[in-house]
């Protein structure tokens, strides 16, 4: 396959840089489909594939998170009602919509009892344009939670999309991409993260000075845009003393 292109609004994608598979292409953000074959970009980046998935998007660290069918993302609720939750993705997107079963198992009785300004780390099930963004903590093939719900504790901390993206890809995929930090932090202590496409970032280190220890290896990771060595020169920095 030939090398990714940076692509700008408007441009099409050229059929050689698509993933050459029957299955169906899967969009992810920044492109738009246009029947029956035409796929344009409707924000500036690099376009990312991912053969083994048939998958396709964007990648850009600026710009506004727009919410995106299936992206796993951390809301912060803003409201409780009696049948759903108003949960905030970013300060300037409209609420989404968390209904209050949309848990593993979720009855009347069962359900999780969510306060204003609790976190959650859901699934986009639905992002039309022109209605409501709707959230999901389960998967839609199990039913399962696989790590969706209420984040209890630890921190809270913002990062680019494009670092939200490289975050959640598999350990070979983030070396491949020069990240380290993860793989450098968990060979010295034990922490729990729930990344979010929306550019935020859960951690939770056991106590207060672990957690913003390895939440501030990810953020000036992020911000620094630390090479190899330069990321780990940080973690043992940041890990010193703790």
């Amino acid at each position: 396959m030939a090398s990714t292109p940076v692509i700008l609004p408007g441009d099409v994608v050229p059929a050689e840089h698509l993933p050459s598979t029957k299955k169906a292409l899967t969009l992810g953000p920044g492109l738009r489909h246009t029947p029956p074959s035409t796929i344009t970009a409707t924000t500036a980046g690099a376009l990312s594939v991912d053969s083994k998935k048939n998958a396709i998007w964007i990648e850009h660290n600026n710009g506004r998170y727009v919410p995106h069918t299936n992206d796993l993302i951390i809301a912060t609720v803003r409201q409780t009602g009696s049948d759903a939750y108003q949960c905030a993705i970013t300060p300037h997107t409209p609420s989404a919509i968390l209904p209050n079963l949309a848990f593993e198992g979720a009855t009347k009785k069962t359900r999780p009892q969510l306060a204003s300004g609790q976190l959650v780390y859901a699934r986009i099930s639905s992002a039309p344009k022109h209605a409501e963004t709707e959230l999901e903590c389960m998967s839609a093939s199990s039913g399962k939670s696989e790590g969706m719900g209420p984040l209890k504790g630890g921190m809270v901390y913002d990062i680019s999309l494009g670092m939200a993206r490289r975050l959640m890809l598999s350990p070979a995929k983030m070396r491949e991409q020069g990240l380290v930090v993860l793989e450098a932090l968990a060979e010295k202590v034990q922490f729990e993260i729930a990344v979010g496409r929306n550019g935020r970032v859960w951690v939770d280190g056991g106590n207060v000075a672990m957690t913003l220890a390895v939440g501030t290896c990810i953020v000036e990771t992020d911000r620094g845009g630390l090479d190899f060595r330069e990321q780990r020169r940080l973690v043992e920095k940041k890990l010193k003393g703790v």
